[in-house]
């Protein structure tokens, strides 16, 4: 049974002896050799990892220990570890990119940090301060900058890691946890020179369920779809697209979230994508298309590439393959890509259902103009090209870590 309550943020509250998470205790071990940076065009995504890692451990006595940003190493994990043995890891994907200012920047890592401790609370781990998260997210990019490319598109991958580390074959929670933040520097995820991507829509496996961890950031979600995956690649298709229930809704297309685009009859176009009802990852970018979309709808931004007169009625609202079918039969479906922080947006070209395959319209350069305006948009705000509702935060380098050891 756990001994603290968590908060809003994820702070310790309940014991006064259970020291929480500390960005001001870090204390900085620096690598002796530095590694080469390889050439951008030989990098594949989560491939290449920097210099250093932070590592903060959680024990029930006595709370979070100090942090420590060291070089990065295999971590020592117990075999009967609950992380290794009842999947009780969570994660989140983050990335930061150079400004015209020479500054590193990060985008909306609010939302990251939030989902991330609310992960943590429906995997049962112990909490933390989601500030302090971020401060030593901030410290470590500062230590390890030189990775971060100056390319466009180009970004550094962040993936704090919490995993359950309580030693055990009993069926509990754990009262133990290990937090590791790592970074990856990263070009575009799929390297197709801006082709549209092909998925293949499954019902017989499922990526997530109605009160399942489906809404969470959680380690267990993924490792289930790579068998349906590497089936969908065997008949040619690049991704899953998932499917639930009777009626086949439609929810996610591999890791991403998916919208689709409809022409409507008054000429302006419906932007869907799925609610979130518990089987659908709430994006970070996800959020921020919806916002971009209902500020170009209410004339306080123009999205690129597109008039001001353009209207794109954003809903969140559940649409089945027979949806998709009947609006590409009648010509109405106009375009459908993924959405997610690694790939920012992709263009999906074919869906694969049942033997048939739905084609939507080729656009040059693999996206429609409405995926293209919010691709274009956000990746502006993520290289602090434009600025808009505080979204890109810099990491200053007065946020340097206090204590160091060389």
């Amino acid at each position: 049974m756990a001994l603290w309550k968590s908060t809003g943020n994820g702070t310790l509250e309940g014991i006064s002896h259970v020291a929480d998470l500390d960005a001001s205790k870090l204390t900085v071990t620096l690598s002796e050799t530095l590694k080469p940076i390889p050439p951008p065009d030989t990098w594949q995504f989560g491939n290449i990892m920097t210099d250093h890692m932070v590592v903060a451990e959680f024990d029930p006595e006595t709370g979070w220990s100090d942090p420590e940003i060291k070089p990065r190493a295999p971590l020592s994990l117990d075999p009967a570890s609950s992380c290794v043995q009842y999947g009780t890891t969570v994660f989140e994907g983050m990335k930061a990119y150079v400004g015209p200012d020479g500054k590193p920047r990060l985008f909306r890592p609010d939302m990251n940090m939030a989902r991330l401790a609310r992960s943590a609370e429906r995997m049962a781990l112990p909490p933390f301060n989601t500030d302090q998260v971020l401060a030593l997210i901030k410290q470590l990019i500062i230590v390890d900058r030189r990775w971060i490319p100056l390319l466009s598109e180009h970004s550094m991958y962040i993936r704090p890691t919490l995993m359950g580390t309580r030693m055990g074959l009993s069926v509990a929670a754990s009262d133990h946890a290990t937090l590791c933040i790592f970074l990856s520097p990263t070009g575009p995820y799929f390297r197709s020179g801006g082709k549209s991507i092909s998925v293949l829509a499954v019902f017989d496996t499922v990526r997530a369920w109605p009160g399942g961890t489906g809404g969470h950031k959680v380690a267990l979600n993924y490792s289930p779809g790579f068998l349906p995956l590497r089936t969908a690649q065997k008949q040619g298709y690049d991704q899953i697209l998932w499917l639930l229930g009777d009626d086949m809704k439609v929810t996610e297309a591999g890791a991403m979230n998916i919208f689709i685009v409809v022409k409507r009859d008054d000429g302006d176009v419906d932007l869907f994508t799925p609610p979130l009802d518990g089987t659908i990852l709430p994006g970070v970018t996800r959020d921020s298309m919806l916002a971009l979309a209902e500020a170009h709808t209410a004339g306080e931004i123009t999205l690129p590439g597109l008039q001001k007169t353009s209207r794109i009625h954003a809903s969140e609202r559940t649409f089945t393959m027979d949806d998709l079918s009947r609006w590409s039969s009648d010509g109405k479906l106009l375009e459908a890509f993924g959405a997610g922080t690694a790939v920012i947006i992709t263009s999906i070209g074919k869906i694969g259902f049942k033997g048939e395959d739905i084609i939507l319209p080729e656009h040059k350069g693999g996206l429609g103009p409405i995926a293209n305006a919010f691709r274009t948009r956000i990746l502006d705000i993520q290289e602090g090209k434009e600025v808009w509702k505080n979204w890109g935060v810099v990491v200053d380098g007065k946020t340097a870590p206090t204590k160091t050891e060389v």
